[in-house]
């Protein structure tokens, strides 16, 4: 911590990265740290390869996040959020390897240990609540605009405190945040009051792929590129569906196939899939995604293949099969 701290003070110019497809916790620690720098007058850069979701663009500073950016700017930083791999980050990770110190800050436990500065704790509920303590560390004053974005990221990742990564932290940090005119009631309106007609449409696709296996244990759903361009739907209309498959009776996994919009180059019939995965606590979905270069939490994981449909699910029944039995 210390020699982390060392390092983004003593530097002027920093490149702020985190995952392809940000959830809650990756947009609010992003946020939260590039607050931070800029209220100790540094020069900063937020990237993420995606378009941040209409859900947090009420996030403060949200604005300020790029999808493009100067490749002739010169970084002392680099700083890396919640990506349990540096080439989470997308088509920046080559730029961003040849930056002088790479700081990796995150909480997945299939983390690779990348950069030249780790701070990796497992046993956090979110990337926000290290980056909350960093700030502590830091003696950075946490305004009204850092603390809601620290709240949204463990209100999102802790599932609304119902998942099992919910600590006391994720309590303590939250109420500490609400202390500093967090309003509770305006992120959840912001975060899951309101739906899109093509979020809905696309739930009831989703429901009508539901596949059960015979012994009950496993649930897969899948959404086709074809499901999104019927309904209208954005990639990020697909946040949350999975907890339907994972809500099922007797159900120990859940996996949701995305197929994503551009596909790889690669043998006829393959496509690009993005896959999550939800256990109940009995399986470590974390082992599972690392069988396809994945990585993420015991209870949910990830991973992309260049795949076809039938190929990747008989994959996905017989590993989920033995980790079962095992």
């Amino acid at each position: 911590m210390n020699q982390i701290i060392h390092q983004l003070k003593k530097s002027n110019h920093l490149f702020l990265a985190t995952h392809a497809n940000p959830d809650g916790d990756a947009i609010g620690s992003l946020i939260a740290m590039g607050l931070c720098l800029e209220a100790l007058n540094k020069r900063i850069t937020l990237y993420n390869e995606s378009s941040i979701p209409a859900v947090y663009r009420f996030l403060p500073f949200s604005d300020r996040i790029v999808q493009d950016f100067d490749q002739t700017n010169s970084y002392d930083t680099a700083v890396i959020l919640d990506c349990s791999d540096l080439e989470r980050i997308g088509k920046a990770v080559s730029f961003v390897n040849q930056i002088h110190a790479i700081i990796n800050i995150d909480h997945h436990i299939t983390n690779t240990n990348f950069g030249d500065f780790q701070i990796i704790e497992t046993s956090a509920c979110a990337t926000t609540e290290i980056i909350h303590n960093l700030l502590k560390d830091m003696d950075v004053s946490i305004n009204k605009d850092i603390a809601t974005a620290i709240y949204t990221g463990i209100l999102t990742d802790t599932g609304s405190f119902r998942f099992s990564n919910t600590n006391k932290a994720s309590f303590e940090i939250c109420e500490e945040m609400v202390g500093l005119g967090v309003n509770p009631y305006n992120i959840a309106q912001h975060v899951y009051g309101t739906y899109s007609f093509g979020r809905i449409k696309l739930l009831n696709m989703a429901l009508d792929s539901l596949e059960i296996s015979l012994n009950g244990l496993l649930s897969i759903m899948t959404l086709t590129r074809d499901m999104f361009y019927e309904t209208g739907a954005r990639p990020e209309d697909a946040d949350g569906l999975i907890n339907y498959a994972k809500s099922i009776e007797g159900v120990k996994v859940a996996v949701l196939i995305h197929e994503l919009q551009k596909n790889y180059k690669g043998l006829k019939g393959n496509k690009q899939f993005h896959v999550s995965l939800r256990s109940n606590g009995t399986v470590n979905v974390a082992e599972i995604a690392s069988s396809f270069d994945g990585g993420g939490h015991f209870n949910a994981a990830g991973f992309s293949i260049e795949s076809t449909l039938s190929d990747l699910k008989s994959q996905i029944v017989k590993l989920v099969d033995k980790c079962s039995v095992s």
